[in-house]
């Protein structure tokens, strides 16, 4: 029989639901909607929608930084919780929370220490990261010292460190500076071709379509479309895809929420 081996799922996600209370916790306040989605091993899914559509938390619970309220999940067949399943996930948040009084080096090191690598492959591997994403001449720096786009492309390094078997990428480009954008392409080339599942979060078309294998949308908390990028979008824009489906009276529901 002619044809690729059909790759086996990296992700499960069935009926997933999240919801956070609010301040006063009485009422409950619905972000996540009945997900379902699978990711075969080794593909790259761009994960599109505006502020507010869910993408954020999504990748949190995947990363099993939030339980989720209700549904299956499953990651690298395990639990996100699970020590082996934990350390085979690289996540970077939107936000670049890294501790602004460390050096680059040495954060990077405590990264790799928490995903269980031996000292002697982090001084290595460290050393490499630094070179790709441009700041081996910054390795002493202290994070409070790096620009935005500085932070950005480190962020890059710790979530790439250990070569997790799922990287997931909270909106890559936001900040990024000039040379950051060869960086993060470097990253996913080296992702790809060492067969990691990638997950990329963005409201911008420009970072989803031509990197992506799949293309999967998030309005209102649930998946309003996914498939190859060019035929989700047709001769559209995001925005118009958004515009179509904001008719839809699950989403007015969702959004309401």
């Amino acid at each position: 029989m002619n044809g690729t081996a059909p790759r086996s799922a990296c992700v499960r996600i069935a009926g997933l639901e999240h919801a956070y209370p609010d301040l006063l916790g009485r009422r409950r306040r619905a972000v996540l909607r009945g997900i379902d989605l699978e990711l075969a091993a080794g593909s790259v899914l761009g994960l599109a929608g505006p502020n507010g559509s869910g993408k954020s938390t999504l990748l949190r619970v995947i990363a099993g930084l939030e339980p989720h309220t209700r549904g299956h999940l499953e990651v690298l067949g395990g639990h996100p919780l699970d020590r082996d399943v934990r350390r085979a996930i690289g996540y970077l948040p939107e936000d670049s929370p890294f501790p602004r009084e460390l050096g680059a080096r040495g954060t990077l090191d405590l990264a790799a220490a928490l995903q269980g690598m031996p000292r002697a492959e982090r001084q290595r591997e460290c050393d490499r990261l630094l070179e790709l994403v441009e700041l081996r001449d910054r390795a002493r720096t202290p994070l409070g010292r790096f620009s935005r786009g500085m932070l950005r492309r480190f962020g890059l390094a710790q979530a790439w460190i250990a070569r997790p078997k799922l990287l997931l990428l909270d909106e890559p480009t936001a900040g990024l500076d000039a040379p950051g954008f060869a960086v993060l392409d470097r990253v996913l080339a080296e992702a790809r071709a060492n067969g990691t599942t990638v997950v990329l979060a963005s409201h911008l078309l420009s970072d989803l379509v031509d990197g992506c294998e799949e293309l999967c949308v998030l309005l209102g908390g649930r998946i309003v479309e996914r498939g190859a990028p060019r035929a989700v979008l047709g001769a559209g824009t995001l925005l118009e895809l958004y515009r179509r489906h904001a008719h839809d009276p699950e989403h007015r529901a969702g959004s309401a929420a």
